[in-house]
């Protein structure tokens, strides 16, 4: 899968999910399932997909008979891209002021501070302190 920067509205995500559940997935069944977990109707379901092909994060495939959609942006890059203007657009840049944010509203486990020393420890042993 290609790495890409693309934003998606909490729409598109919607639809991402099912395609990063289970791919390939044909519009029909796109279109039952959104049309049973979000109420959509078939047209706004094939609006979404779509729009989501010309943004480059949906392709499609064909084996002359049925038409497939596909993902073509992990879950992993859509997610880092939407971390990126979170952390941009509410703190400045700042992972630090985000972390303090977070746990100043959330407690965290004793599994999650590890998680966190070691992912510090790990960027830190890597050169990115």
């Amino acid at each position: 899968m290609e790495k890409k920067s693309i934003a998606l509205t909490d729409a598109e995500w919607s639809v991402m999910e099912c395609l990063w559940t289970r791919a390939p997935r044909t519009g029909r069944e796109l279109t039952e399932e959104l049309g049973e977990t979000c109420g959509w109707s078939r047209s706004t379901t094939l609006t979404l997909l779509s729009r989501l092909e010309a943004k480059g994060a949906v392709g499609t495939e064909s084996d002359g008979k049925v038409k497939t959609f596909v993902p073509r942006v992990s879950r992993e890059e859509a997610a880092l891209r939407e971390t990126e203007d979170l952390l941009t657009r509410a703190y400045r840049g700042s992972l630090s002021l985000m972390v303090s944010t977070l746990t100043k509203k959330q407690t965290l486990s004793r599994e999650e501070l590890d998680e966190l020393y070691a992912i510090l420890k790990k960027a830190e042993e890597d050169g990115h302190a």
